[in-house]
């Protein structure tokens, strides 16, 4: 029998957002329409349950459009992908699905707009990201990676008074607030984009492991190492409070040395992160005495992306958002 030994600060919300949630259910209603094997072009999202739970179904994932066999379908991951990846998919007679997530779309189009008006676009995130890979694409002569605050001193552009800036989805806020003003105090005229391009989810999951690391003596982040917003949980925990802050895939990576003189454990999860492994999580902790758990809810998520048109006849009847509104 366990004893008690403390308590549990489970933030909500957290897991699986809007665009998680559209980009597999596209992945699952493919395999349901076309039958396996269906085809994605790198991961559908960053997280390896995820991952192996659709291999185990028949989805075959690769890196590039070229390993996908001629005619076949392929969907395209949340992350985005630039123009020239389209295209290759149509040399190859591809079928394909894109599951871009819209709040990422809606990047790409404003990346558009500013380059076709003249503008140097200023990209903040982080070099190699599939996101920033894709963004990047839609106008790689106007677009320059910016890769926090510590980077602005580096950035040329051909007019300092034609200058917006951009980023990346799943950054942490505060660090693209400060690269924001650093940018600023370099180019006084930068333009900002039309909407906060940060994603919701992601300020929302930043917001609830702020409420939980004051209090909590460690912080237990269930995400996979390449997902970077739950990277910037992390972070963010250990800026806010945490003495301690750790990504696991899984339970059987958290460490028992963890709860030495540890009290409060506080628990969330990244974007991309189904409830099982937590739910793991959760039970490893409460056969060490840690079964009290609190849960810590900061705001209440209603936001759904209706799927892909190709496969809306497919989808259950939920309320939804077109990517269309997402201007």
């Amino acid at each position: 029998m366990s004893f008690s030994r403390g308590r549990v600060l489970l933030a909500k919300p957290r897991g699986f957002c809007a665009g998680v949630e559209r980009a597999v259910k596209t992945v699952e209603v493919c395999l349901d329409k076309y039958g396996p094997p269906v085809y994605v072009r790198k991961q559908i999202v960053h997280n390896l349950h995820v991952v192996r739970s659709l291999e185990e179904r028949g989805v075959v994932f690769v890196e590039e459009t070229d390993e996908v066999p001629a005619g076949a379908i392929v969907v395209f991951s949340a992350h985005g992908v630039a123009p020239t990846v389209h295209t290759e998919a149509e040399v190859r007679s591809l079928t394909t699905i894109d599951a871009t997530c819209p709040l990422v779309g809606k990047v790409h189009r404003e990346a558009v707009r500013f380059a076709e008006a003249g503008y140097d676009i200023l990209l903040i995130g982080h070099e190699g990201h599939e996101e920033v890979i894709g963004t990047v694409g839609e106008a790689p002569d106007h677009i320059h990676l910016v890769d926090g605050p510590d980077d602005v001193a580096n950035v040329e552009v051909r007019d300092p008074d034609r200058v917006a800036w951009l980023s990346q989805t799943t950054l942490s806020v505060d660090e693209t607030l400060a690269t924001v003003a650093a940018l600023r105090r370099r180019f006084p005229n930068l333009l900002d984009p039309p909407s906060d391009d940060i994603c919701y989810a992601a300020q929302n999951r930043q917001s609830a492991v702020k409420e939980i690391a004051v209090g909590s003596d460690l912080v237990v982040v269930v995400g996979s190492a390449n997902s970077s917003n739950s990277v910037r949980l992390v972070e963010v925990a250990k800026e806010h409070g945490a003495a301690a802050a750790y990504l696991v895939d899984q339970a059987q990576e958290i460490e028992e040395s963890w709860l030495v003189g540890v009290g409060t454990v506080g628990v969330t999860s990244g974007a991309s992160v189904p409830d099982e492994p937590v739910q793991g999580v959760l039970d490893w902790l409460a056969e060490r005495g840690f079964d009290d758990v609190q849960d810590v809810e900061l705001v209440k998520e209603t936001m759904h992306f209706a799927l892909p048109r190709e496969l809306q006849l497919h989808e259950s009847g939920t309320t939804t958002t077109p990517a269309t509104d997402l201007l």
